[in-house]
Formats: structure tokens, C-alpha cells, sequence
């Protein structure tokens, strides 16, 4: 059972947030399909372990799991990266 003193705390914290939108997805997948092109090309075994199964994988080079994950976690980092430098510049 909830304790009422925090419905009385959640009442009067005031709404700072702001909402999410879809104006950064863009730019967030197309940065995942760059790292996804070229990581597992420069990285040294792309190919140990099992293989993930993408639609073209000659053109992704045929990465495995871990090739995979690596190009999505940098892609996604350098993706917020992104966004985040063109919503403070108010171009997002």
C-alpha cells in the first residue's frame, strides 16, 4: 500500500520536463546505419561468433552479435550526441 504523503508530494512538484517528440529519431537511425556500415568493417574479428541475420549482409559485411550490438551502441551514442548538440544550437 502507498504511503499518502506521496500523493501529497507528487501534487506539488511542478512539471519541469519536457515532452518527447520524434523530430531526433531521424537522425538517431540514420547514425545507427553509419556506425552500422562501418564498424564491423574497421574492427578487428567482426565475423567471430554468431552471425546476425540483416537483410543485405554483404553491404553490412556480414557482422556478428556482438559486431552488431557494438555498431548500435555507438550509433546510439553518437546519435544523442547529435541530437542533442542540434537542439541546443535550435536547429531540432
Amino acid at each position: 500500500m502507498m504511503s499518502s504523503i506521496l500523493f501529497a508530494v507528487q501534487s506539488t512538484v511542478p512539471e519541469t520536463a519536457t515532452e518527447w517528440n520524434w523530430s531526433g529519431t531521424p537522425i538517431i537511425i540514420g547514425a545507427c546505419l553509419l556506425c552500422l556500415l562501418i564498424i564491423p568493417r574497421t574492427i578487428r574479428f567482426p565475423h567471430t561468433g554468431t552471425k546476425m541475420p540483416l537483410p543485405f549482409p554483404a553491404l553490412f559485411n556480414n557482422p556478428s552479435v556482438g559486431a552488431f550490438l557494438a555498431s548500435m551502441s555507438a550509433g546510439h551514442i553518437f546519435g544523442i550526441g547529435a541530437v542533442l548538440s542540434l537542439s541546443i544550437l535550435g536547429l531540432l
